[in-house]
C-alpha cells in the first residue's frame, strides 16, 4: 500500500544509513573473536548515554558521548588503550549499508525531499556523507544539537516539520531502531522500521505500519 502526501522522506544515519559496527569489523583482527560483542555493546551504551543524559538534562553532543561510551566499553572488555584514537577515527567514516546510494537515487527522481533526522553533531554527518559521496543527495541535515536532547524526544521530531511547514503525516520517517521508530510513529510520521536482521520490535504501545528488510523496498512505498 502507497503512503499518500509524503513531502519528505527523513533517515536515520546511525544503522539506518550506515553500519555503526563498520569501525569496529575494520580492527577485528587485533579485537579478536569478541569484536561483534564489543561493537553491540559500544553502540548499546552510547544509546543509553543519550537517554539518560536527557533525562537528566545533562546534555553533551554525540561525540562527546561517543568518546564516553567507547571508553566504558573499552574498559569492560579491557580492549589496549591504544586502540582507542583509530576506533574513533573510523567511526566518523562509518560505511553505508550496500542498497543506500540506489535507494537515494530512486527518492531523487521522484522529486521527494531527502532530509537525515539524526543523534550526531553537524561536523560528524557532514562528514559522513561526504567520506561516502553521498552528500548531493540531501536537501537537509538536521541534528539535535540545534535542539539540545535526543531522540524519542518530541522537539526532535518537530524539526522538519518545521523546516518544511507541514503536517506529521506528511514525513516519511525511517530507521533500523525500535525505539526510534516507536518516538517517531507517536509523534505522527509515517515510521517505517528498517529490520535488516530479523528482530523482534518493541513492547511501546506503537506498530509500525510498514516493516522492510532493505531501503530499496522504500522506493514501491512512496
Amino acid at each position: 500500500m502507497k503512503i499518500e502526501n509524503v513531502t519528505a522522506c527523513v533517515f536515520d544515519a546511525y544503522g539506518t544509513l550506515f553500519d555503526v559496527n563498520s569501525a569496529a569489523a575494520k580492527c577485528k583482527e587485533k579485537l579478536g573473536d569478541k569484536w561483534e560483542g564489543f561493537a553491540n555493546a559500544w553502540r548499546t551504551t552510547q544509546l543509553e548515554y543519550t537517554w539518560l543524559r536527557s533525562l537528566m538534562k545533562k546534555y553533551k553532543n554525540f561525540w562527546q558521548i561517543t568518546e564516553d561510551s567507547l571508553d566504558h566499553t573499552m574498559a569492560t572488555f579491557k580492549i589496549d588503550k591504544n586502540m582507542r584514537e583509530e576506533l574513533l577515527n573510523l567511526y566518523k567514516e562509518l560505511i553505508p549499508y550496500p542498497e543506500v546510494k540506489e535507494c537515494l537515487d530512486g527518492l531523487k527522481s521522484k522529486k521527494i525531499k531527502i532530509a537525515i533526522l539524526s543523534n550526531g553533531t553537524p561536523d560528524l554527518l557532514k562528514r559522513l556523507v561526504e567520506s561516502n559521496n553521498i552528500q548531493n543527495y540531501f536537501d537537509d541535515i538536521m541534528s539535535v544539537e540545534n535542539v539540545g536532547v535526543y531522540k524519542p524526544d518530541s522537539k526532535v521530531y518537530e524539526m522538519p516539520i518545521k523546516k518544511y511547514s507541514c503536517k506529521p503525516e506528511n514525513i516519511c520517517f525511517l530507521s533500523s531502531n525500535t525505539w526510534d521508530v516507536s518516538g517517531g510513529g507517536i509523534f505522527g510520521y509515517n515510521a517505517i522500521w528498517v529490520n535488516r536482521f530479523n528482530k523482534i520490535f518493541d513492547k511501546l504501545d506503537y506498530k509500525p505500519q510498514h516493516i522492510i528488510n532493505n531501503l530499496n523496498q522504500l522506493l514501491k512505498l512512496v
